[in-house]
């Protein structure tokens, strides 16, 4: 071991302080994220006296970690004076910030080597704990706090810039569905003078499943009608060793289909299993949709701009050119809480593909629709999305680095 390696014991302390008074502070649940987030629990009747407070830089821990998909839930409250969590959670706080620099330390957390060590210190028969005397014994390296926080510097800039970028990412996509409902929600995209078409004369007619007018010469077509064509996908078989042990083709899961620009994918499948399943390569400009999942997966959309394979809770939308492409892609984010709620079945009602099919959309002439500018909007968001994925490689090579810090 290093020398310059130290227990956490020597520089941490438990804090247990308890809602007393009744205070109206955010009460925040705890993610493998690493994050805080404002919780959903049903709180009606509950003694909020008993929940425990956790301040400013002070740390938040669960000690489960057989429930948690194999890490550990832990974070630095970085964003509140005060706030709220379970009387169920472990909060605790540095004792000495010039020795031990809270964020440093959170930096640690995050790297995948702790989630293994937590989970393998972890002991118990009904559910396995990782608790405090082993978070105590935990080592890490301990340089200077000059340099501690030197390394949280740039680590910040790399995180800043992620932040920055999704926040560009989120005014693209609000920017992009105003353009999709001016254009073609309230028909004023540009006429032949450039000018807003329904409101300077532009010939309607009354369309009768709409109940409305719509532009002379647009149509109400099923989703099926407007693509080229429509697919779902498949798992290869998950005890055959061959079917995934290379990197020939990328499988996406439908916890990826999240509402964005669509660049890369945690699995991949090997030729052999593409063949021995239903899962099928698709092109990029593909439109994905999720027709079941867990929590609000199902009808989150995504726009493919790698050619990849998907589960069979995937639906993919392939149609003739990109800007029917993104036509497609907005007209279901802009729809996505109506289309959840076609979802049918037992005890977790689904989407299917023959729902999806039947999905009425508007389709504009050809040269309406070859106008637009949503095919801008999604080069521009993938552009940040490749820039955010080489920032997390950076993010991640940073932690990695901490291992290896010397005096």
């Amino acid at each position: 071991m290093r020398s310059n390696y130290k227990a956490l014991g020597k520089y941490l302390r438990l804090v247990d302080e308890r809602n007393t008074e009744l205070l109206d502070l955010p009460l925040m649940g705890l993610s493998v994220s690493k994050v805080f987030f404002p919780t959903i629990a049903n709180l009606v009747g509950t003694d909020m006296s008993t929940y425990k407070i956790v301040y400013k830089n002070q740390f938040t821990y669960i000690a489960d970690t057989s429930r948690r998909g194999d890490k550990i839930a832990i974070a630095l409250n970085e964003n509140f004076d005060k706030m709220l969590v379970s009387q169920a959670y472990t909060p605790f706080e540095v004792c000495n910030t010039s020795e031990l620099d809270p964020e440093y330390l959170m930096m640690w957390f995050r790297r995948p080597e702790f989630d293994r060590y937590a989970r393998f210190k972890s002991h118990g028969s009904a559910r396995e704990i990782f608790d405090w005397e082993e978070m105590c014994n935990t080592l890490l390296p301990m340089p200077s706090i000059t340099k501690q926080r030197e390394i949280v510097k740039e680590y910040n800039v790399v995180q800043n810039r992620i932040a920055l970028n999704q926040q560009m990412i989120q005014k693209l996509e609000e920017t992009a569905q105003a353009v999709y409902k001016r254009w073609f929600v309230e028909f004023e995209f540009p006429d032949k003078d450039g000018r807003p078409y329904k409101s300077n004369g532009g010939e309607m007619v009354w369309c009768e499943e709409l109940g409305k007018e719509v532009p002379l010469d647009w149509e109400v077509v099923s989703v099926k009608d407007f693509c080229k064509e429509m697919k779902s996908g498949g798992t290869p078989r998950r005890d055959n060793n061959k079917y995934w042990n290379s990197n020939d083709i990328s499988w996406l899961k439908t916890g990826e289909v999240c509402n964005q620009v669509l660049i890369a994918s945690e699995e991949y499948i090997s030729f052999e299993g593409c063949k021995n399943s239903s899962a099928k390569k698709l092109p990029i400009n593909t439109v994905l949709i999720a027709m079941y999942g867990e929590g609000k997966t199902k009808g989150q959309t995504g726009y493919l701009r790698f050619e990849a394979t998907t589960n069979q809770a995937c639906c993919a939308m392939i149609c003739d050119n990109e800007f029917e492409s993104t036509f497609l892609y907005y007209f279901l984010r802009l729809n996505q809480s109506e289309i959840a709620s076609l979802a049918n079945g037992g005890a977790q009602p689904n989407l299917s593909k023959e729902l999806i099919e039947n999905i009425r959309i508007i389709k504009p002439r050809s040269k309406d629709i070859s106008k637009h500018q949503l095919v801008k909007f999604i080069n521009h968001s993938e552009i940040l999305e490749r820039e955010n994925q080489k920032l997390s490689e950076l993010k991640d090579y940073l932690l990695s680095k901490l291992a290896t810090l010397e005096n």
